[in-house]
């Protein structure tokens, strides 16, 4: 097989800028990490860079016409591809048990799920790049304040570092996407876990964000917290006026209203 055909309903669209390719792989370099899982690899453009790169690297691939062709063209990689699907799988067998950085030209329709599934597993996982629709990582990254700034942008932010590096022109794919894409990077930060309650946290911020337009007052009450709770003076704000230390503040004071 000298070549994979995308299909559309797993949402490829394969990089064919060998200069593109480099540079995602670069973005990892700074924090040298041993070792690297690479997502969705296609036909391996991103991959060779990495193999050459770094000590480890592991490929996890659903389409089988794809791990035909790495099986096949890189040798490297014998033993170390996994055919199936990222967000079924287990993480706790890969790599020994030992933390490993994720990286990828990441499918459109399913990349906001990799990312959560990542922070998820924060603990084996401290450094997060790739590449996205463009407006996806500039989400992730945005600041309080902007239109974009969301529950991608807090879940993400809550225990990573998160930078938008560049944006990649349509035309370097095939076939062409119809948006622009952009890579980002995520390093986690220190403290792995929160000074609150985390499944709490995430359900009100998913339940403020949900309703954005509505003060934090009005879009939490489906939380159904004890009375005394939405007395609280910063309620009167929206949630993209929230900074992701304000959130965390708000839920410690909601878990004493937990009825």
């Amino acid at each position: 097989m000298d070549k994979v055909r995308a299909k559309k309903f797993l949402g490829q669209h394969f990089l064919r800028d060998e200069n593109i390719a480099k540079k995602i792989a670069e973005t990892l370099q700074p924090y040298s990490p041993k070792n690297v899982l690479e997502i969705g690899p296609g036909m391996g453009v991103l991959s060779k860079y990495l193999i050459e790169q770094y000590p480890n690297v592991h490929v996890v691939e659903l389409d089988r016409d794809s791990v035909s062709y790495l099986d096949k063209h890189f040798p490297k990689l014998s033993g170390k591809i996994h055919s199936g699907d990222f967000l079924k799988m287990s993480l706790e067998e890969l790599f020994d048990g030992e933390e490993f950085a994720v990286i990828g030209n990441f499918p459109y329709n399913i990349s906001s799920q990799i990312l959560f599934k990542a922070v998820d597993n924060r603990e084996r996982i401290p450094l997060f790049a790739g590449m996205f629709q463009r407006e996806v990582a500039q989400r992730v990254t945005a600041q309080p304040g902007s239109k974009t700034y969301g529950i991608l942008s807090v879940l993400s932010q809550a225990w990573y570092e998160t930078e938008y590096l560049f944006t990649v022109s349509e035309g370097v794919f095939d076939p062409p996407p119809k948006v622009k894409s952009g890579v980002l990077r995520m390093v986690r930060k220190p403290e792995i876990s929160l000074s609150c309650d985390e499944v709490l946290f995430k359900k009100l911020v998913k339940a403020a964000f949900n309703q954005r337009r509505k003060t934090l007052r009005n879009a939490l009450k489906v939380l159904t917290l004890a009375g005394p709770f939405y007395e609280q003076q910063i309620l009167g704000k929206r949630a993209e006026q929230l900074s992701v230390e304000e959130f965390i503040e708000l839920t410690q004071i909601a878990q004493d209203h937990v009825i």
